[in-house]
């Protein structure tokens, strides 16, 4: 398999004018010059345009199917035991995500309390971790993936097509066979995407109601909304056990379904169903797109867009290793920054795996998908738009700090053997020695990736300076961001989830 490749670099590719400050700002200008000189030919031979979101139909968030949909998104009405929403791993004022190595979905010990602080007691029974094996991927820019979604791309486009966003040609969702199109997938990756999260009893269908299938649930949480009866349930022995949870007033749900779809005498089993709710939570998802980044405008012609460090991590990042480059752009390409396929990088699995392995201790990745030797360990290369607020990184949230990252690559031998535990700021961990042993068996497998090059810290800083320059700047702005969070006085049956920090004051 091929080797991502990362180099030393040379002076040819970033020794440009490491003492601008000092000579002044004539020669800082000049230095400038040159910096622009050696990267724009490399933006110019990629066709990069800056924009990841080129020729994508964004939906507009106050658009009253996303308004809708953020109803859906903040509303613990669907969860099994309504103490957890979609929101609970997925927060804008948390990149999209959680802030957490995993993510606690349900039995939360505070449901309300996002981020750090969120605690649950099952972790106890789990090695110290929470019982989600993965971490929550961001929601922002879900518009732009038009392969895959998950970090094992088990849901897959099976026409992608640029833009399309997966609407074309079916989808393969875990409830099809490999290579064949659920019917009910829905209309584009994030829409199927949204209809499995309740369909996890650690992530939202709670223990339970483990009893229901995929399509039960997600039925049952539909007539949930709509106060209609859900579907009937058997054991294995024929003892009726569907849910017998009084429903909330919903009144308040039929309304706006009716208004949204302008059907004011549909029969509610008609009005409200999985399909719609998904498509609903869908578009408040796709409306999450922020691409007006920094680097954007350079590439755009707008030479003082960025900084001249971010222009020196931009050369190593595009620059070939025969070249003395770092390779980058080989799995980190095009304007979303990834090729959306799968690599195996070695990074250090936490928690308890995927059940993987003689002992279930594993996470094969890729490969519980396809059952390939080569794909085992193999995960979704993340895009790096906005990647500075999406931490902690991984497929397991191992690392806390893009430069830690970025040493992973550099060197992964040395970060596994130096890995610092206490970076995923959980208490008690009682696996570590099985951490390592997992982790060590991606290092050591055939398919791993990475050549080992040991970037100095003043280089790391470079490839530092320039992700930075691939945030939107409203993904760090809170009252940018508001127009994604809805307001407390919307909570109209008591389920929203008002989120709150550590500290008890509201996010």
């Amino acid at each position: 398999m091929k080797k991502i490749l990362m180099g030393l670099c040379v002076v040819g590719a970033v020794s440009y004018g490491v003492s601008a400050t000092a000579a002044g700002n004539m020669h800082k200008h000049k230095h400038q010059k040159h910096l622009d000189k050696a990267l724009r030919p490399l933006v110019n031979s990629l066709g990069l345009t800056g924009d990841p979101l080129l020729n994508r139909d964004v939906p507009d968030i106050n658009s009253a199917e996303a308004q809708l949909g953020m109803d859906l998104f903040y509303s613990k009405s669907l969860g099994g035991d309504r103490d957890s929403a979609c929101v609970a791993c997925h927060h804008p004022l948390l990149g999209g995500g959680d802030r957490l190595a995993l993510p606690i979905g349900v039995e939360a010990d505070a449901p309300d309390l996002l981020g750090q602080g969120r605690t649950n007691a099952e972790a106890e029974n789990h090695a110290g971790f929470p019982p989600v094996p993965r971490n929550a991927p961001t929601t922002f820019n879900v518009i732009a993936w038009d392969k895959f979604q998950f970090h094992d791309g088990r849901l897959e486009s099976l026409n992608p097509q640029q833009g399309a966003n997966g609407s074309v040609g079916g989808i393969r969702t875990p409830n099809s066979a490999a290579g064949v199109a659920d019917p009910l997938a829905g209309g584009n990756l994030v829409q199927a995407q949204a209809r499995f999260p309740v369909t996890s009893r650690e992530e939202m269908k709670s223990f339970s109601h483990n009893s229901y299938s995929d399509q039960e649930i997600r039925e049952f949480l539909a007539a949930r909304l709509a106060g209609y009866e859900g579907p009937q349930v058997f054991d294995a022995t024929g003892n009726d056990v569907t849910d017998t949870v009084p429903l909330p007033e919903t009144a308040h749900w039929i309304e706006k379904f009716r208004s949204v779809f302008n059907e004011p005498n549909a029969p509610l089993e008609e009005l409200i169903t999985e399909q719609r709710v998904s498509m609903l939570i869908g578009e408040y998802e796709r409306s999450q797109a922020f691409g007006n980044t920094p680097w954007k405008r350079y590439v755009e012609g707008d030479n003082q867009a960025i900084s001249a460090g971010a222009k020196r991590g931009a050369i190593l990042f595009y620059t070939s290793n025969m070249q003395g480059g770092a390779n980058c752009s080989s799995c980190h390409s095009g304007d979303f920054f990834t090729d959306e396929s799968f690599h195996n990088l070695a990074m250090p699995q936490v928690g308890e795996g995927k059940g993987n392995g003689a002992d279930g201790s594993k996470d094969f990745g890729r490969a519980r998908e396809t059952g390939l030797e080569q794909d085992k360990f193999a995960f979704r290369t993340p895009s790096l738009v906005n990647v500075e607020v999406t931490g902690p990184w991984s497929h397991a949230g191992s690392y806390d700090s893009l430069e830690a990252v970025i040493k992973h690559h550099s060197n992964a031998a040395n970060a596994i053997d130096n890995f610092d535990e206490s970076q995923l700021l959980v208490e008690n961990v009682t696996n570590l020695d099985k951490m390592r042993a997992n982790t060590l068996e991606a290092l050591n497998a055939s398919n791993f990736e990475l050549e080992t090059l040991n970037l100095s810290d003043m280089q790391v800083g470079f490839l530092v300076e320039f992700i930075q320059s691939l945030t939107d700047p409203c993904v760090k702005d809170r009252d940018c961001l508001a127009q994604w969070i809805p307001a407390n006085d919307d909570d109209l049956n008591g389920d929203q989830l008002n989120a709150v920090g550590e500290d008890l004051l509201p996010l």
